[in-house]
């Protein structure tokens, strides 16, 4: 199946190219950004000699004529304009950006005015573990942010265990390659460096994401206290989430029922770390109780489960593929 990347500059664009080049049913056939003029090599030099193709200027009418999948790696408001033309000429789309995530009310509170009202109520949120069937038919796929991904895993096993009226606490960490190519000053190595810092704590956009999605699938509401970091290294996810259980339950029990039919959800008998999932699609999950206070650890690469190799995996289910179909599975270790 022919598929086209829109938004090739950037990491996650990046990623998807290294996983597509070697994809057993995907075949790359259109590679654009925002400018064109420039060859792949040119764009990111660690594919000198591997794909040597030009990088096309964004053009939806052209992605038609030659693939019937494209995934939109690109900004939030400019993402909804291509996925909106793009579907309207019958080409399947997997949004990376926020702009299909989130129900109407709730993205234009947090982004902006949404600009594509026809086709946002028929996106289907990207996290195969529990949209696997509606993904299997979906025309739109919006893939969820890092936080969500890695915060959505540990916490949704519980939910119906929590007591209710109580806070969650998510103490989310992550690499710098979240941050995006974009040079700021606490991005600046003289900054990161031997350092971390929180980071919009409690107003992160990623906040509503993680509640608005417990509430859709376990509805059930509970007030998400979400604060991220910046970790001084490329990439990795960890994710920790506090809670208070209605009673003494067997965690490890819920856990591993869970997941239990799930390729790239593994269950760790102590607490997990970045570099066992890097490079891979994996979640790590670990969890622990003291009484009825619920400690669950989570870890994700937030480049590929946060984005690339996730956003694959829901293009395989789209098109009829087994989901782990071409989806890297080996650790950057050491």
């Amino acid at each position: 199946m022919n598929v086209a990347i829109i938004g090739a500059s950037g990491y996650t664009g990046l990623e998807l190219i290294k996983i597509l080049i070697n994809h057993p049913k995907f075949d790359i056939t259109y590679i654009a950004n925002s400018s064109g003029e420039e060859t792949l090599e040119e764009l990111h030099p660690c594919l000198k000699d591997v794909l040597n193709v030009k990088v096309q200027k964004a053009d939806a009418k052209e992605v038609s004529k030659v693939a019937d999948l494209a995934f939109l790696a690109l900004p939030h408001k400019t993402s909804m304009a291509f996925a909106k033309e793009l579907l309207e000429l019958g080409v399947k789309v997997v949004d990376l950006s926020a702009d299909y995530r989130l129900e109407l009310e709730t993205y234009e509170k947090h982004y902006c005015p949404h600009e594509d009202k026809e086709h946002i109520n028929e996106a289907v949120y990207g996290l195969p573990e529990y949209y696997k069937k509606e993904l299997k038919e979906a025309k739109l796929v919006a893939n969820p942010g890092c936080y969500p991904t890695a915060s959505l895993l540990a916490l949704l096993p519980f939910v119906d265990f929590i007591e209710e009226k109580t806070p969650i606490f998510i103490d989310a960490k992550s690499g710098v390659s979240g941050a995006g190519k974009k040079l700021s000053e606490t991005s600046h190595f003289v900054h990161l460096n031997e350092n971390i810092h929180a980071y919009n704590p409690f107003k992160h956009r990623h906040m509503p994401e993680i509640q608005e999605k417990v509430k859709l699938v376990k509805s059930k509401e509970f007030q998400i206290n979400f604060v991220p970091h910046l970790l001084p290294i490329t990439r990795g996810m960890l994710v920790s989430v506090y809670a208070t259980l209605k009673d003494e339950i067997d965690v490890e029990k819920v856990l591993e029922e869970s997941y239990k039919n799930s390729k790239f959800v593994r269950i760790r008998k102590t607490p997990v770390d970045i570099k066992s999932t890097a490079g891979t699609n994996f979640c790590d999950i670990f969890v622990a109780r003291n009484g009825k206070a619920l400690f669950v650890n989570s870890s994700i690469d937030n480049l590929l489960r946060g984005a690339s190799s996730q956003a694959v995996v829901n293009a395989n289910l789209m098109c009829g593929f087994e989901e782990d179909e071409g989806i890297p599975k080996i650790a950057y270790v050491p």
